[in-house]
């Protein structure tokens, strides 16, 4: 009997021209749960894919910031967009690449690299948006799908940006274990703007600034929920799962984002040029865990966990578990007014510290 490829969903607010979601819509299904219970259940040992934070709604303040954190930052993000799309470009060509982005957060970072190598060059590459989950692997069902689809494909996968890098060392382990299995190729090797984790070989900057999607969540995402894994109610062999807030389109500021930072691909071209030109090879390091770890002994503790470093992360921390404290670099307070914000609205801690190769870090609260 023939075995019949599965088919995605079609899911989210992008055009399908920016990106296709391998994934399976779940939006029937009532997976949220308040923040304080979801938190208890995290760390009694339930695995956080297999239920859904409640989507933050931001305030009009909030909004405010997002919107002019994107009207300063547009031509930095561009620019280090540039820079990485012309590093995949360098490593696989063009010929069989392949964009696969790490939902969710890599989503809109996907697209813009589209964008950019299809200004540029002039090509129109695939781009795909597949989930990975910490401690679960990655959707094998959506990287069947692409190779299918693309049998000579070139995967470059993409994130927004590191923290500690358990992604980055899930990816490795996923890529090594699916290679293993079906006796391909893939390359593990992650291409992010930011990565202050100092974890990726493909990166804009390894400067910890605040790239504006991280401050929302589906509303910057395609509408969008994190990813899901609860084999309760799904098929083992299926897709992995999100919600499509659809609801929410009133609210969504996903394809302004992308849009506003593509109007500066043009002027940016030279500078790219130039960057790539004067940069130095730069080892990956994992520097950043040195500062995590230094964070752990500091504060007593024993779970890396509750450790969330970086602007992107204690920005989720904020947003959808239960922060202790967050712990702000001096250095960069003038790239933190939405931490700062965020931590007022909820009324948490905030401490600095300095010793860390970071702008923030988010601890997340000990239950």
């Amino acid at each position: 009997m023939m075995n019949i490829m599965k088919q995605p969903d079609k899911m989210g607010s992008y055009s399908s021209e920016d990106v296709v979601f391998l994934l399976r819509d779940i939006s029937n299904i009532n997976l949220e749960i308040a923040n304080e219970q979801r938190e208890q259940l995290i760390q009694s040992g339930i695995h956080y894919s297999e239920m859904l934070p409640v989507e933050y709604l931001p305030s009009e303040a909030y909004m405010n910031l997002f919107y002019q954190t994107l009207e300063d930052d547009a031509e930095r993000i561009a620019l280090a967009v540039g820079i990485v799309a012309q590093q995949i470009v360098e490593r696989q060509g063009l010929e069989h690449l392949v964009l696969v982005s790490l939902a969710r957060a890599g989503t809109p970072i996907g697209i813009l690299i589209k964008r950019y190598i299809n200004m540029h060059y002039h090509v129109s590459v695939p781009h795909y948006t597949i989930s990975i989950l910490r401690g679960r692997g990655i959707d094998e069902t959506a990287l069947e799908y692409i190779l299918t689809e693309h049998p000579h494909a070139r995967i470059q996968f993409i994130d927004g940006w590191t923290g500690k890098g358990a992604i980055t060392r899930e990816l490795q382990q996923a890529c090594e274990s699916f290679n293993a299995q079906h006796h391909k190729h893939l390359d593990a090797t992650l291409a992010v703007l930011a990565d202050p984790g100092h974890c990726a070989a493909i990166y804009g900057t390894r400067n910890d600034f605040l790239i504006p999607s991280a401050c929302l969540n589906s509303t910057v995402s395609g509408l969008v929920s994190r990813t899901v894994w609860n084999e309760q109610f799904m098929d083992g062999n299926d897709f992995h799962g999100a919600k499509y807030y659809q609801e929410l389109q009133d609210a969504d500021v996903s394809n302004l984002f992308v849009d506003r930072i593509s109007a500066h691909f043009l002027q940016i071209q030279q500078e790219v040029a130039q960057q790539l030109l004067e940069r130095k090879p730069s080892a990956i390091t994992w520097r950043g865990l040195e500062s995590v770890v230094a964070i752990q002994q500091h504060y007593g503790i024993t779970n890396s966990n509750l450790v969330k470093p970086g602007v992107g992360e204690t920005t989720r921390v904020l947003l959808r578990r239960v922060p202790w404290k967050i712990l702000i670099n001096p250095n960069y307070m003038h790239e933190l007014a939405h931490i700062v914000l965020l931590a007022k609205e909820k009324n948490v801690q905030l401490e600095e510290y300095s010793h860390m190769s970071y702008a923030c870090c988010g601890l997340i609260k000990e239950v």
